[in-house]
């Protein structure tokens, strides 16, 4: 199935700041897509907030140590797009957490409820991250 997509599925979002500083879903979305030739994100859930404006992700203090390695979402979201993935969000999940369409990152597209599970057959694979 050379030259076909594979769907990566982000339901859950934010899993710990410490815990996941150095490897998370989306850092593995980026091997995924060089080493299987292209991947299309779709952001459903709490996720979907990975790909709307925010403010950058803030150092954090524990005791007299900085933390200022923290995944931020939106910056490796935009990693994604530079290197070619496609990233959609579900409409339903933006509206479920007070989200407009036009908050999303530049390049971020809305995806109806559904349309992107009638494309699966499009897909070489789809799995959930």
């Amino acid at each position: 199935m050379p030259g076909r997509r594979t769907l990566a599925i982000v339901e859950k979002a934010y899993r710990g700041a410490l815990e996941k500083q150095f490897f998370d879903a989306l850092y593995l979305a980026v091997e995924l897509h060089r080493q299987l030739g292209g991947l299309d994100v779709l952001l459903r859930g709490r996720a979907v907030t990975y790909g709307v404006r925010a403010e950058p992700v803030p150092a954090l203090r524990v005791g007299s140590r900085t933390l200022d390695t923290l995944t931020d979402p939106r910056r490796d979201l935009r990693t994604l797009m530079d290197a070619g993935v496609r990233v959609h969000a579900e409409e339903s999940a933006l509206a479920a957490h007070g989200l407009a369409p036009d908050r999303l990152l530049e390049g971020v597209l809305t995806a109806s409820d559904g349309s992107i599970a009638l494309r699966w057959p499009e897909y070489r694979m789809v799995c959930y991250l």
